[in-house]
């Protein structure tokens, strides 16, 4: 073992599990390292049957030396981690696993990569059954919870890598290149993360790196942040607005989505609703077309689409009140979208991990809330803010008792909406896991 590759792995969840089977399957010595030891069992058993070394429950300093020739970290590992320091110090690459995977990826497979603030799962997935509805044979991977590596030896010459690819992932690309980049629009976000707005914009942009003239760029038109940051791209530049007074490749007109002037389908046959889900299948429409999908495809799918997991989806109604799962709101911005979603009597669900961001800007799209009901860490920093606007505010601890207490404070024709605006960090492992738990609660309703 001593005279093969070495390679780190910082981080095991499922994308440090794939990134340490592909590496050993290339040939290299694999170290796999994660804080935490609750790992999957059947995973860890798989690793060490490959010849994985396994170090959970610490990060041992003597653990990483220059012996390695590369870096694997997940993407949740911020760059200032002590082996990412001692890993720059020593001159090894650090990548990540979405890095890792495009590296073995066969010749001839393209890529479309879809990013931006707002908007990219519902993108990827729009895009992703699109293809597979006009039978291009497609594969859905990313941030959307399918790790690039566990494709690596199915795809073939043609095949058409469909990804979400989060700011995250974009932190530690080096070679990474779409043929089709998606930016959906562009907000202040994961500011802690970054530690500045310019930087996640920087960060965000590298969704268009290696681009020449024969990859596409599908840019939000609507969106200034988005103009501006894509404004020196070389790539071809394809635009959609909701403006058809823009002159945008695809836009709305007269209640129907429109491509080169071609109606393609009428707003109200579309199954998800909402001004920012237009927008979102006039990018899937722009990226589908790069690859020739036929209209009768898209209409397919767009007129039975109800939407992705979490992300504004409708759980049922309890004596007239509907409940709405939202959990993937975890900024200012997603939850402003969904209250301009509703123009009846809505009862929101704010609360979650506390970054310090302000609340503020939720002003102006509280015209339709009743009540907050504010839980978690930031549950008393959005009562003060609630009070301030002349909300009522009833505050709790868990999201559990938040969903009661918004039950009893409800009334028939109500919507009951869980939209944070906070990561879930504080009381859950991730946003899946909140929305899956306020699903189970409601059912005990």
């Amino acid at each position: 073992m001593g005279s093969m590759k070495k390679a780190f792995v910082l981080g095991m969840a499922r994308s440090g599990y794939e990134a340490a089977k592909l590496l050993t399957a290339k040939g290299y010595d694999v170290i796999i390292n994660d804080a935490k030891s609750d790992q999957n069992p059947e995973h860890i058993k798989e690793l060490q049957a490959l010849g994985v070394k396994m170090v959970l429950g610490s990060h041992p300093e003597e653990l990483f030396d220059n012996s390695f020739e590369l870096l694997v970290k997940n993407p949740g590992i911020p760059n200032n981690h002590v082996y990412v320091e001692k890993a720059n110090s020593f001159g090894i690459p650090v990548i990540n696993e979405l890095e890792l995977g495009y590296r073995y990826f066969p010749q001839g497979v393209k890529i479309i990569g879809i990013t931006g603030t707002n908007g990219k799962t519902t993108t990827t997935t729009i895009i992703y059954k699109m293809l597979t509805e006009a039978k291009k044979s497609a594969y859905l991977m990313g941030n959307i919870g399918l790790p690039v590596c566990s494709f690596v030896s199915s795809l073939k010459d043609e095949d058409i890598a469909v990804m979400e690819v989060s700011d995250h992932q974009l932190c530690n690309v080096i070679d990474f290149k779409t043929d089709v980049s998606v930016m959906t629009n562009l907000f202040e976000a994961h500011i802690d993360f970054h530690g500045s707005y310019e930087k996640y914009r920087e960060i965000k942009k590298r969704i268009f790196n290696h681009h020449t003239r024969d990859d596409v760029a599908i840019l939000n038109m609507d969106n200034s942040e988005v103009m501006e940051l894509t404004r020196d791209i070389v790539s071809t530049k394809k635009y959609f607005s909701r403006c058809s007074e823009n002159h945008a490749e695809c836009s709305i007109k007269d209640g129907y989505i429109c491509y080169n002037n071609e109606n393609i389908i009428a707003l109200d046959d579309i199954r998800i609703k909402g001004r920012h889900n237009h927008e979102n299948v006039m990018a899937a429409i722009l990226a589908v077309k790069e690859f020739g999908v036929e209209n009768e495809a898209i209409v397919n799918v767009l007129k039975n689409f109800g939407g992705v997991e979490h992300r504004m989806e409708f759980v049922t109604t309890i004596n007239g009140i509907d409940f709405y799962n939202d959990s993937k709101s975890t900024n200012i911005t997603s939850t402003q979208i969904a209250l301009s979603s509703f123009t009846r009597p809505v009862v929101l669900l704010l609360g979650g991990l506390d970054r310090g961001h302000s609340f503020d800007d939720l002003k102006d799209y509280l015209k339709y809330v009743k009540l907050i009901v504010s839980y978690g860490e930031t549950k008393d920093r959005i009562k003060e803010f609630a009070t301030r606007n002349g909300i009522g505010c009833i505050t709790v601890e868990t999201l559990e008792e938040a969903t009661n207490k918004a039950y009893r404070s409800s009334e028939p024709g109500d919507v009951v909406l869980l939209s944070p605006a906070c990561a879930s960090w504080d009381q859950f492992k991730d946003f899946e896991v909140r929305g899956n738990m306020f699903k189970e609660y409601i059912k005990s309703l």
